[in-house]
């Protein structure tokens, strides 16, 4: 399979508290994005800083195995169990039990939530202010 034998790179989320592991062409392209922004634009160098901020790349052993850097996995607060969870082209790698207070909220948020990203509509809260 290509995506092992190129490896991927992995780095801390901006928003969570998990990992994002990255397919090497994957990262080539989110690196393509952020080169073509000015590097006279403070707010660009920053995210920049930001989002690359604990980048390693890593490989595939013999046994099919990616090793996670130890201060990658402390900083995040994996202990024993992960969960991975496919993001786009991406994928999330979480302590198990972050991971289920993450995707643990009530129907309504989660259906409110739903509506916002899925149709682009605003709650009603957000159209009366």
């Amino acid at each position: 399979m290509p995506v092992l034998n190129e490896g991927f790179v992995i780095k801390r989320s901006m928003y969570e508290s998990c990992l994002e592991l990255y397919p090497m062409s994957e990262w080539t392209t989110v690196m393509k994005e952020l080169n073509s922004k000015s590097r006279y634009e403070k707010e660009n160098v920053d995210f920049i800083r930001k989002f690359t901020a604990g980048v390693k790349p890593v490989e595939v052993d013999a046994a099919g195995r990616l090793l996670i850097p130890k201060n990658l996995i402390t900083t995040v607060g994996i202990t024993k169990e992960v969960v991975l969870a496919s993001i786009g082209k991406t994928i999330e790698i979480w302590d198990k039990d972050l991971y289920e207070e993450s995707i643990n909220s009530p129907a309504e948020e989660v259906a409110e939530l739903a509506r916002k990203v899925m149709l682009g509509k605003k709650s009603q809260d957000d159209q009366l202010s």
